[in-house]
């Protein structure tokens, strides 16, 4: 995820270890904001106590994480823009601002569903996981954005990161590469993570 990349990136910066390993992957080519195109439709249900079946599952899963992908892929240029130095125009933050609204959209209708509803056996866990995994990691990437808007000379050693560093601590690879498995074993099939799934 490129996002956590960019946080990688300054934590690494702020606490002096080697950003090598990094530098690669936040190289990628990503689109130009005119090429930008917003998803229409993000996880949605307004189910309650119901009781879910596994089918119904996946599929709530796998439309969850594929909209929080496609979400960062849009929000990629305009993130770009923002660590280059470069303002936005009023159309384009307003289309930032469109995409941020739909994050937020995804994530508490998911972690509604899966509170509200009894899930399959071996799902409960995996679900709240993976939800606690993406919430976490868009608070993490908008909270380094507040951070970036409040440095103007570059000195982030001024700034307290603390909640960074701790929304840190559920956005790893340990943490994605447990989803990653739960996402196999069920045959779950998923653009998110750089995974080949539905396009």
């Amino acid at each position: 995820m490129r996002k956590i990349v960019y946080g990688f990136l300054i934590v690494c910066a702020l606490s002096g270890c080697s950003q090598k390993e990094y530098i690669d992957d936040a190289e990628d080519d990503a689109p130009l904001i005119a090429d930008v195109k917003i998803p229409r439709t993000v996880f949605n249900s307004t189910k309650k106590n119901q009781t879910l079946n596994k089918e119904e599952m996946k599929r709530s899963i796998q439309t969850y994480l594929d909209s929080d992908e496609k979400l960062e892929r849009a929000s990629e240029p305009f993130e770009d823009n923002i660590y280059d130095g470069e303002k936005l125009s009023k159309s384009e933050s307003k289309k930032l601002n469109r995409i941020n609204k739909l994050i937020k959209e995804n994530d508490e209708s998911f972690s509604q569903y899966i509170s509200n509803n009894t899930l399959p056996e071996g799902y409960q866990e995996e679900s709240e996981r993976i939800s606690r995994y993406i919430t976490a990691s868009n608070e993490y990437i908008h909270e380094l954005n507040t951070i970036i808007d409040k440095v103007s000379d570059g000195d982030f050693s001024k700034l307290n990161i603390g909640s960074l560093i701790e929304k840190n601590g559920v956005v790893n690879g340990k943490e994605q590469k447990k989803i990653e498995a739960f996402l196999d074993k069920e045959n779950i099939q998923t653009i998110a993570f750089g995974r080949v799934g539905t396009k």
